[in-house]
């Protein structure tokens, strides 16, 4: 029994080898993984239907469209991914003969694209191609008790693979006009892909099949040509097409595996494509719990490519360039955990726990400091090795009002302009120089109209201000008053916030899926906001889902939202403000649903056009009509900080292309090492603890002990 206290102090201080709060096992410890963390849930993975930030984190690693972009250079470059080549637009007349390159756009009835794949490409293991001893597939016919016994795709014992042909990528076109699928750019492409349009229609007859076997439902505009080789057919000239074929929405889909996920009954337990996607990229999914973890794992049948050799003038120095010609992916796991709330990801992250993090506001300060303006990293960063890098966000937050709203919207020719006006006041009322400063940081600018900087379009200084919004002096743009703000709104029939004829207070509802204690500072901000105009702000707070829903059907009045750039154009910014891209009505990403007869005439013409002055021209006078009619609050562009530690390399901040795993490495040694001298357990308190209660319980036992050997005399 004596030595009770020394064996206990043993044990404890044995198990202080490790550190405790490693929240990985510890099997795991040394491996070739990359951790992460992503806040909100992903809703689709389905190819044609995902089309978030949050989505794209997972889908790009996994599908392979045929083009991508070059990882290092800037600005950004369109390169082959599964196709041979960046395809060469073919444009034709309308009887279908062969123009020159240069010919006049109005005469350009179709533009073909023919896409080579490489040969040789095989998709991820999967159960979609396992085959019986019969040669049938095993699980193309499961029956009720069968599937009964399945919960998840790891429980199918067979597995296969088959080569990447052209019907694949034909057949996952197809996809875009499925009855059941709802895809995001189906409206769009409806404009472009010949017969896309007519295949929707047809299909809608069989929406009630299981199984559509899209083989059998010819496309005009998707065409195989043979194993390798398949024709785009688009209408007009739209050179941006090239851009959509970096996207998963063009990725290929098997048919087997379309197949095998529409089986009766799947659904219920989530063994849907929406739930496990299947590719040819590096990275498949092996685990999907979007409430607590997802995991990325090594393809073992990944194709071989190589890490580029071509970059930036700084990304030699920046060491970019060091694995030129290295096989990929570098990385054989990558972990997601699910992080609601951003101190324990900024923790987690200072601990080691996660190879990368952005800068939250509540960070800001110890993250980096600002001298003579000029950003650097903090010595408390410096110290931990961690690394800086800064980017412009081809991005653009913004609050939408919905045009179909009798309020705020613009479709009742009696109350358009009072709207507009409100609208106006609205705009001026809201500070985004303020918002910026308090919330983001400083990392940001204030948006004068919906094209960022760094994409065609833009303009800077006197020429690039949203005169309704702002006037220029000193150099520099400078808010409108609240007085004129004020005046607007009375001239919109809303004196002192109330209705003229009624006098009833003007009422503004929120949309927003902002929760948390950050949420509620700027909430309280943005009544403050509408107060200067003497509005009532009522903001209704919503899940993520529960949003995007109410923003489909239009059951909203003003809204947050933001796009990201899926391609370095101008079109892809103006597009969500054209007509025929209504959310509610077309299914498209206008998500304010706004529409203007000129604006929708202007764009029609400039999408096709190259960059250059005749369509700065006519993106100018797009700019002044949206900025009259303020179908937006114009929010800003971000500056995006993110951080790294040193043994995560290979890094570079990127907008535009999405499948950036695959060029990471990681030095597994040097986390392991960093991790155990940052997460040390403090010893003493648990010592002096233990020697507290050794002193406390020692008389006691003394005393036991003499009373027990009196007894044994």
């Amino acid at each position: 029994m004596r030595r009770v206290f020394p064996c206990l102090l043993v044990l404890l201080l044995a198990a202080c080898g490790d550190a405790w709060n490693d929240p990985y096992p510890a099997g795991d410890r040394g491996r070739n993984i990359l951790y992460s963390a992503f806040t909100d849930r992903p809703k689709h993975l389905d190819p044609v239907q995902s089309y978030s930030e949050d989505e794209i984190t997972f889908t790009a690693q996994i599908y392979e469209p045929p083009l991508q972009y070059h990882y290092l250079k800037r600005p950004y470059a369109l390169i082959a991914a599964t196709a041979e080549a960046v395809p060469q637009a073919r444009y034709l007349d309308a009887q279908g003969r062969a123009l020159a390159g240069g010919a006049d756009p109005e005469k350009i009835a179709f533009t073909d694209y023919v896409i080579t794949l490489k040969p040789g490409i095989r998709y991820q293991p999967h159960p979609a191609f396992a085959r019986a001893a019969s040669g049938d597939y095993a699980y193309h016919a499961l029956s009720p008790a069968q599937l009964a016994a399945l919960g998840t795709l790891a429980d199918f014992s067979l597995r296969d693979t088959r080569e990447l042909t052209a019907a694949d990528y034909v057949y996952g076109l197809k996809r875009l006009a499925h009855p059941r699928l709802h895809s995001p750019i189906f409206g769009l492409m409806d404009d472009y892909v010949v017969g896309l349009g007519d295949l929707a229609q047809r299909l809608k007859a069989l929406k009630d099949q299981p199984w559509i076997d899209l083989r059998e439902h010819r496309l005009e505009g998707a065409e195989v040509i043979d194993r390798y080789r398949y024709r785009i057919r688009v209408k007009g000239k739209y050179p941006q097409f090239l851009y959509w074929l970096a996207m998963p929405f063009f990725a290929p889909m098997p048919w087997e595996a379309d197949k095998f996920h529409s089986q009766p009954g799947m659904a219920q337990k989530n063994l849907t494509l929406d739930w496990y996607p299947i590719g040819t990229g590096p990275y498949m999914l092996t685990e999907n719990n979007p409430n607590a973890r997802m995991v990325l794992e090594r393809n073992p049948n990944f194709r071989q490519e190589s890490y580029p050799c071509e970059g930036e003038a700084d990304d030699v120095k920046e060491g970019l360039l060091k694995d030129c010609g290295q096989t990929l992916p570098f990385i054989d796991k990558v972990v997601f955990t699910r992080e609601k709330e951003q101190i324990p990801y900024w923790n987690k992250f200072l601990q080691g726990y996660y190879d990368a993090s952005g800068i939250s506001s509540d960070a800001f300060d110890q993250a980096v400091q600002v001298t003579a303006g000029e950003i650097t990293l903090s010595d408390e960063m410096r110290a931990q090795g961690i690394v800086l890098s800064t980017s412009v966000a081809t991005s653009s937050f913004y609050m939408g009002f919905n045009w179909l709203d009798p309020l705020v919207g613009g479709t009742d020719p009696k109350t358009a302009e009072a709207a507009r006006k409100l609208r106006q006041a609205i705009s001026i009322a809201i500070d985004q120089e303020e918002f910026i400063s308090i919330f983001q940081n400083g990392r940001g600018v204030a948006a004068q109209g919906p094209i960022p900087p760094g994409i065609f379009g833009h303009r800077e200084g006197s020429a690039g201000i949203n005169p309704h919004m702002y006037d220029w002096g000193d150099g520099h743009a400078r808010r409108k008053p609240v007085a004129e703000a004020r005046r607007l709104l009375a001239e919109a029939g809303w004196p002192n916030g109330r209705d003229a004829k009624t006098g009833e207070p003007l009422v503004i509802n929120l949309d927003t899926t902002a929760t948390g204690v950050g949420a509620k500072a700027r909430i309280d901000w943005l009544n403050k906001q509408f107060a200067k105009i003497d509005a009532q702000l009522v903001v209704r707070s919503t899940d993520y889902n529960r949003f995007q829903e109410k923003v489909r059907k239009g059951a909203v009045q003003l809204f947050y939202f933001g796009w990201n750039a899926d391609y370095p154009d101008p079109e892809n910014f103006m597009f969500l403000l054209h007509g025929k891209q209504g959310k509610v009505r077309h299914s498209g990403e206008n998500a304010a649903n706004y529409e203007n007869s000129e604006y929708d005439r202007l764009f029609e013409r400039m999408k096709a056009m190259e960059s250059g002055p005749q369509r700065q021209e006519l993106i100018d006078r797009m700019t002044d009509i949206l900025r009259h009619d303020a179908p937006w609050v114009w929010g800003f562009h971000p500056k995006d900080y993110t951080l790294r530690h040193a043994w995560l390399t290979n890094r570079k901040p990127s907008k535009v292309g999405h499948n950036t795993l695959k060029y990471q490495r990681v030095d597994a040694a040097l986390r392991a090492q960093r991790r155990a001298e940052w997460n040390r357990p403090l010893l003493w308190p648990l010592l002096l603890v233990v020697l507290v209660f050794g002193a406390a319980i020692w008389p006691a036992w003394r005393g036991y002990r003499r009373r027990e050997t009196a007894a044994a005399r």
